[in-house]
């Protein structure tokens, strides 16, 4: 079975590079960064090429509107040919607030937008006219370089609906905050149910799950640690829906009640969902919560960084080593 990593782009970027090079030398399947208002997920990965030569690239994920589809696919284009065809494109929509605050951009239909979104993206890696659609069209085309017309396509999802077409039209999804009961109740089954009607084999896709990680015999410090980072997901439309669809109102519920005490929030996040999500604890403890996710059904462990603890002896412990 596949295991990834995450990889913080935050810190000093020596550190980010050793956790590359971890990832590579232990074998890792893939390595990942996400686009957070931190270092451009594109240009860091651009440089652990060269650092990581055997691990596949990822990013996890790029929201599409903060790129034209032209200028996506020229820089999953230029990221893929210089790492030697290993990169794959993670894309999301991002959450409305960023996008209008960050960069000035609304989401208005997020299914159609994306669908438009990645079917200009083929097109253009393919060498072909891309299609117009109500938002997203294109004339642009490869002068001079001939990319790769397969550059494998991720979505993120959280709704039935991305998620079914993420099993439609993308190689993979990517889940992020998503119980291993939720990957086994909801996400499989949307996926395979798509890939069934669009005439594609349901096991020809990748199920990415992200884990949130920690090798500790402390568990205090990582269990505060993730409730932290929680936080902020609890307040997001998105994420909300897909925590109640996942039986975890009462925590949402919890949650709201305590709106304005920050401490009672985070005791708000129960026990229950850390450990349904989550991967912290020796060895053996990591290693039967990341066995969970894959007989949920996914394909991909991606093991993320819990913040205050050592990424390094995470990966270690993951890959077992």
């Amino acid at each position: 079975m596949k295991l990834s990593a995450l990889i913080p782009t935050t810190g000093e970027f020596d550190l980010i590079v050793r956790h590359a090079r971890l990832a590579d030398e232990l074998g890792f399947e893939s390595i990942n960064c996400s686009h957070i208002s931190a270092r451009d997920s594109f240009t860091t990965l651009a440089a652990l090429a060269a650092a990581a030569p055997r691990v596949q690239l990822g990013t996890a994920v790029a929201p599409i509107y903060h790129r034209s589809p032209a200028s996506m696919a020229q820089t999953a284009a230029t990221l893929d040919d210089l790492s030697g065809g290993r990169f794959r494109l993670g894309l999301g929509t991002g959450h409305r607030v960023t996008m209008s605050s960050w960069h000035g951009q609304q989401i208005g239909k997020p299914l159609e937008e994306m669908r438009e979104y990645v079917s200009v993206i083929r097109a253009l890696l393919a060498g072909e006219m891309a299609p117009n659609g109500s938002r997203w069209s294109s004339t642009f085309a490869f002068a001079g370089f001939t990319p790769r017309r397969d550059v494998p396509i991720y979505l993120a999802g959280l709704t039935a609906g991305m998620i079914r077409l993420a099993g439609e039209i993308a190689d993979g999804i990517v889940l992020w905050a998503c119980p291993a009961s939720y990957v086994r109740d909801v996400v499989v089954p949307e996926v395979h149910a798509a890939r069934r009607a669009a005439g594609k084999d349901p096991l020809a896709f990748d199920i990415v799950a992200a884990v949130p990680a920690s090798a500790t015999d402390d568990i205090g410090p990582a269990e505060a640690g993730i409730r932290a980072e929680l936080h902020r997901y609890f307040g997001l439309p998105f994420y909300r829906a897909m925590f109640l669809t996942a039986g975890y109102g009462g925590d949402v519920a919890a949650y709201d009640t305590a709106t304005g005490d920050h401490a009672r929030q985070l005791a708000a996040i129960s026990d229950g969902f850390v450990c349904d999500l989550c991967a912290i604890g020796d060895a053996g403890s990591m290693t039967k919560a990341l066995d969970r996710f894959r007989s949920a059904g996914a394909t991909n462990v991606m093991i993320t960084n819990i913040r205050g603890t050592d990424f390094s002896a995470t990966m270690r412990g993951a890959a077992g080593g």
